[in-house]
């Protein structure tokens, strides 16, 4: 496994856990803890004063709940177990400063953006965060439990807005889809109706045709029987007139 990356979270020299050796033992030899050696030597420091019982125990206290707030890394270099813990030296002020700079460089390498959803920018500002979490539990264990219990909630809020967002996105792109699909949809149903209606006005244009046709023979039938119709009445008057006249003539005595 490859060694994890280089963090903004300050740890400890890697320590050797265990070796192959040590897992296919029968019996359950304690692990020999071995710190990882510098390359250069440099001279033995003089052992540290003796401290008081309450002051060992303090500081025991606050490295544990260190190591419970950020546990140490793990990987594995060929049949080796390195662990790596959070670093309990106390910082100075020389250290935030750093610190600031080391953010502002690694967002800078990173090519990290600097407004939007940036995953590189949140990842540092977390690595960050955890290591002022580790600056301050140090000093002060109840405060940095309480920086914590803050960095958990903010975790949990942005999760649930990232759930949030890629669950609208899927929405965003179902509706996209099922737009596109009613799009195809309407667009065949439209040309479907586009062809209905020239054939449909086809039709109509075929029976105005055979409207007017009919309405011009009906119109010249109608002008036939009008004028036949009237030579009738004509006739018949003549008629009516000249037995009209015969009549009046048989009828009326000779003088």
């Amino acid at each position: 496994m490859i060694p994890p990356a280089e963090s903004l979270l300050k740890y400890d020299n890697p320590v050797l856990v265990s070796k192959s050796t040590d897992r296919k033992s029968a019996k359950g030899r304690p692990l020999r803890v071995s710190p990882q050696q510098p390359a250069d030597s440099s001279p033995v420091p003089p052992p540290p004063k003796p401290k008081s019982a309450t002051t060992e125990a303090t500081k025991q206290q606050n490295e544990d709940i260190l190591n419970a707030i950020l546990p140490p890394r793990e990987w594995t270099d060929g049949n080796q177990l390195w662990v790596q813990q959070v670093s309990s030296a106390p910082c100075t002020r020389t250290d935030v400063v750093h610190l600031e700079e080391l953010l502002d460089t690694k967002l800078q390498q990173r090519q990290a953006r600097e407004t939007g959803i940036c995953p590189v920018r949140r990842e540092l500002y977390s690595q960050c965060f955890d290591e002022l979490i580790r600056q301050v539990t140090i000093n002060c264990a109840e405060r940095g439990l309480l920086l914590l219990r803050v960095r958990d909630e903010i975790q949990m809020t942005i999760a649930a807005y990232q759930t949030l967002y890629e669950s609208s996105v899927a929405f965003g792109m179902r509706k996209a889809l099922q737009a596109e699909q009613g799009k195809t949809d309407m667009e065949k149903r439209i040309s479907e109706l586009e062809n209905e209606k020239q054939e449909l006005k086809k039709q109509l244009n075929e029976q105005k045709a055979k409207c007017d046709a009919v309405e011009k023979r009906e119109s010249e039938k109608r002008q036939v029987e009008e004028k036949k119709h009237t030579e009738e009445i004509q006739f018949l008057k003549r008629t009516n007139q000249q037995l009209k006249t015969q009549l009046e003539g048989i009828i009326t005595p000779k003088k």
